[in-house]
C-alpha cells in the first residue's frame, strides 16, 4: 500500500485533522493508496502557496524553466517502475499502457521546456506617430489543473507542463482513482528542483470533490482551469468558471469514429482499429467508439478484426505482460454488459467477447449496430465497440457526425484526396487520414468540439491558452491631442 501526502509551498503535508481516504485495488479489493482527504481550506492554502510563488517564478527567464522542466523529463522517466506498479494497482492498467504513458509524459515536459523561449508578441503597427505598439503574451497566474484516472502519467503532466513553461504557478488536483499516480509527477518535480511553491497538489475524497474545486475556482489567484474529464463534470465545471470569469480549457468525453471506405487497406484499417478501440480497454478519450465500414468490403474487414481481437492477452498486470488489463471498476463491467445485452436484443451479432463477471473484460466486437441501440450514441468507455455498416461515403460522414461528442476520429481509404474530404467534412477537433483514433504529441493541438469540450492543449495552442495577451504601447515622440 502507497501512503501519500499533500505538496503545499514545496514542503509535504496531511489534510487537517489527518483525515485520509483509500484507493482499492480494481480486481480483487485490496487497498493500493492511502491518501490525504484534503478540505476546501487545504486546498486554499495550496493556492495562496502558490499564488506567493508567482511572482518570482514569472520573472524567471526561459532558460531556468527550461533546464527544470529538463531536468523534470529525467525525473518522470527515472520513475518508470514505480508508475507500471502504482498503475497497475489503482487503475489495473497494463505496463505496456504505463510505459506509454512514461514515454509521453516525459515527451510532454520537453516540449514544455522547448516552449519557454516562444511566449512572444508581435509588434503593431499604430495610426498614432511614435507610438510602438505591442501585442504581448505574459503569464496569467495560478492554473488550476485536474487530471483524470485514465492516462494519469500523460494527462496530469498536460496539465501542468505547458503553464510552468509559460511562468505560471500550478495546483494540480489529483484523481481520486490514482492519488499516488499523480503523486509519482508532483516528486518527478520536485527532484527537478522545482522552487517551493511553483507546483502543488492536493487531493481529495470523492465525497469532498464538490467543495474543494468550488473553493479553489472562486479563489482570486486562480487565473486559468484546466479540466480533463467526463461531459457531465465539464459542464460543471465550466459553470463554475463562468460564474467566476475564468478562462478554462476543457477536454471532456469521446465517440470516435473509425471510418473505413471501401477502398481501404483493410490490414492497415484492423491495425489501427485494434490498437484504437482496445488500448487501456478502451479507456481512452479518444478510443475508437464507433467503427464505420463500407459494406463493399465489411464482411472481409470484421472477420479480420474479429479474429485480431479475440487473440489480445488479458489479464491481471501485476502478474505479467497484457493487453488488456482490468477496466477501472465494476460500475463499468455493468455499464458495458448492459450495452451488450441492449445491442444483441435489438438485432446485433457478437463477432467476438461477450459479457463479463468481473472487471477483466475481454475485447468485445458488437456487428451490425444501428442507431436504436445504445452503444451507438452512448461512450462504452471499455472494451465494448459497435460495427455500423453504411452504404457510401455520404452514409459514412453522417453516421459519423450523429453523435454529440467531437474529439478524435479516423478515415482509412486508398484515395488520399477523397479520404481527406471525408477527414474535413467529420465535426472533430481531430481526425487522421490512415491512422488510428488514438494518437497524440506534445506539439499538436489537442481538443475537441461539440460535447468534448473547448480550448486546446499542446505547442503553441498551449501557449495560448495558458497566457494573457497584453496590448501595451510606448510613445516614443511628442504626441498631439485635440484638446
Amino acid at each position: 500500500m502507497n501512503r501519500i501526502s499533500l505538496l503545499i509551498d514545496g514542503e509535504r503535508a496531511q489534510a487537517t485533522g489527518g483525515a485520509t481516504f483509500e484507493r482499492r485495488n480494481p480486481l480483487d479489493g485490496s487497498v493500493a493508496t492511502l491518501a490525504p482527504a484534503a478540505t476546501a481550506a487545504d486546498a486554499l492554502r495550496a493556492v495562496q502557496a502558490a499564488a506567493a510563488a508567482f511572482p518570482a517564478w514569472s520573472a524567471s527567464g526561459p532558460s531556468e524553466r527550461r533546464a527544470l522542466l529538463l531536468k523534470a523529463a529525467q525525473a518522470l522517466e527515472a520513475r518508470a517502475d514505480d508508475f507500471t506498479a502504482a498503475m497497475a494497482a489503482e487503475t489495473g492498467s497494463s505496463a505496456i499502457w504505463a510505459g506509454f504513458n512514461v514515454h509521453l509524459a516525459a515527451g510532454i515536459l520537453l516540449e514544455a521546456a522547448a516552449l519557454t523561449t516562444q511566449v512572444g508578441g508581435e509588434l503593431i503597427p499604430s495610426d498614432v506617430p511614435g507610438s510602438l505598439a505591442m501585442g504581448v503574451r505574459q503569464a496569467a497566474g495560478v492554473v488550476l489543473g485536474m487530471a483524470p484516472w485514465n492516462a494519469p502519467v500523460i494527462l496530469g503532466v498536460r496539465a501542468i507542463a505547458t503553464p510552468l513553461a509559460c511562468g505560471n504557478t500550478v495546483v494540480l488536483k489529483g484523481s481520486e482513482l490514482c492519488p499516488a499516480t499523480h503523486g509519482l509527477i508532483i516528486e518527478a518535480l520536485q527532484e527537478a528542483g522545482l522552487p517551493k511553491g511553483v507546483v502543488n497538489f492536493v487531493t481529495n475524497a470523492p465525497e469532498d470533490a464538490s467543495a474543494v474545486v468550488q473553493a479553489m475556482i472562486a479563489h482570486p489567484a486562480v487565473r486559468r482551469v484546466n479540466f480533463t474529464g467526463s461531459t457531465r463534470v465539464g459542464r460543471i465545471i465550466a459553470g463554475l468558471c463562468a460564474e467566476h470569469l475564468k478562462p478554462v480549457v476543457l477536454e471532456l468525453g469521446g465517440k470516435a469514429p473509425l471510418v473505413v471506405l471501401d477502398d481501404a487497406d483493410i490490414d492497415a484499417a484492423v491495425d489501427a482499429a485494434a490498437f484504437g478501440a482496445f488500448a487501456n480497454s478502451g479507456q481512452i478519450c479518444m478510443s475508437t467508439e464507433r467503427i464505420i465500414v463500407d459494406q463493399r468490403i465489411a464482411d472481409e474487414f470484421v472477420a479480420r478484426l474479429a479474429k485480431r481481437a479475440a487473440a489480445l492477452p488479458l489479464g491481471d498486470p501485476r502478474k505479467g505482460p497484457v493487453v488488456l488489463g482490468s477496466v477501472v471498476d465494476q460500475a463499468t463491467v455493468e455499464r458495458c454488459n448492459a450495452l451488450i445485452d441492449d445491442a444483441l436484443a435489438h438485432g446485433a451479432r457478437l463477432a467476438c467477447g461477450g459479457k463479463a463477471e468481473n472487471t477483466l473484460m475481454p475485447a468485445t466486437l458488437l456487428d451490425g449496430v444501428t442507431p436504436a441501440m445504445k452503444i451507438y450514441g452512448e461512450e462504452s468507455f471499455g472494451p465494448v465497440k459497435g460495427i455500423v455498416r453504411v452504404d457510401g461515403v455520404d452514409e459514412a460522414v453522417a453516421c459519423a457526425n450523429d453523435n454529440s461528442y467531437g474529439l478524435a476520429a479516423a478515415v482509412f481509404g486508398r484515395d488520399l484526396a477523397r479520404a481527406l474530404q471525408v477527414a474535413r467534412r467529420i465535426e472533430s477537433g481531430i481526425c487522421h487520414v490512415n491512422g488510428p483514433t488514438v494518437h497524440d504529441e506534445p506539439q499538436m493541438p489537442f481538443g475537441g468540439v461539440k460535447d468534448s469540450g473547448f480550448g486546446r492543449f499542446g505547442g503553441k495552442a498551449g501557449i495560448e491558452a495558458f497566457t494573457e495577451l497584453r496590448w501595451i504601447t510606448l510613445q516614443t515622440a511628442p504626441r498631439q491631442y485635440p484638446f
